[in-house]
C-alpha cells in the first residue's frame, strides 16, 4: 500500500455502457485497460480518519438514500485543465451531486482538487492533443451506440489505490434500506 493511500467511492457499470467504455479504453489507452468503467461519487481522497470510520459513514448515509437512475449525455473533455475524455451525466446528475455532498463528511471529508461534476471517464491521456484525438473517436463511437444510456445506481464500491492507477475494492455499500443478500 502507498504511504498516504487515497480512497474513492464508485458505482461500477456492469452493463452494455460499461462494456462500451472498457472496449473504447482498450483501444485508446491500452495501459489503462484494466480500469473498470465507473461513475465516481467521491473522487480520490486521503481519509481524515480511519478506514473503519469511513465505512461506518458510508453505511449510515447510503442506507438512507434510495437507488436512482441517471442518463448519460454527450462525450466531452476537461481540456485544457486535464487531458480527460468523458461522458457527461445529463439527467439525474443532481442526485449524484446530492449523494456526493452527503458523503463528503466526517472521515470522508476532503478538499477536492476540482469541483464535482458527475461523469463517466472514458480515458485520461498524457497530452491535450492525445485527448482531442481520443475525443473525436469516442464521440463518433458514442453517437453510434444503440443501447440504453440509463444507469441505475444501486450500489457503491469503496476503493483504495494500491499504486498509481491500481485500485482495490474494499467494500460494497447498497443504497436504500433493504438488506439484499447475494
Amino acid at each position: 500500500m502507498i504511504p498516504t493511500a487515497r480512497y474513492a467511492l464508485v458505482a461500477y457499470l456492469k452493463n452494455p455502457v460499461g462494456e462500451f467504455v472498457e472496449d473504447l479504453r482498450r483501444r485508446l489507452h491500452p495501459e489503462h485497460s484494466h480500469l473498470a468503467a465507473h461513475l465516481t461519487v467521491l473522487p480520490p481522497r486521503i481519509l481524515s480518519r480511519t478506514e473503519s470510520a469511513a465505512r461506518e459513514t458510508l453505511e449510515e448515509i447510503c442506507s438512507q438514500v434510495e437507488p436512482f437512475t441517471v442518463t448519460l449525455g454527450e462525450v466531452e473533455t476537461f481540456c485544457p485543465l486535464t487531458a480527460t475524455v468523458f461522458i457527461r451525466v445529463a439527467s439525474g446528475a443532481y442526485r449524484m451531486r446530492e449523494l456526493h455532498d452527503m458523503l463528503a463528511t466526517g472521515a470522508l471529508a476532503s478538499r477536492e482538487e476540482w469541483p464535482y461534476m458527475p461523469h463517466l471517464t472514458i480515458v485520461k491521456m498524457g497530452t491535450e492533443a492525445q485527448a482531442q484525438q481520443a475525443f473525436q473517436i469516442a464521440s463518433q463511437r458514442w453517437n453510434h451506440f444503440t443501447g440504453s444510456r440509463d444507469i441505475r445506481v444501486r450500489e457503491l464500491i469503496f476503493v483504495r489505490e494500491e499504486e498509481p492507477n491500481r485500485w482495490v475494492d474494499l467494500a460494497e455499500v447498497r443504497l436504500g434500506r433493504q438488506l439484499v443478500m447475494r
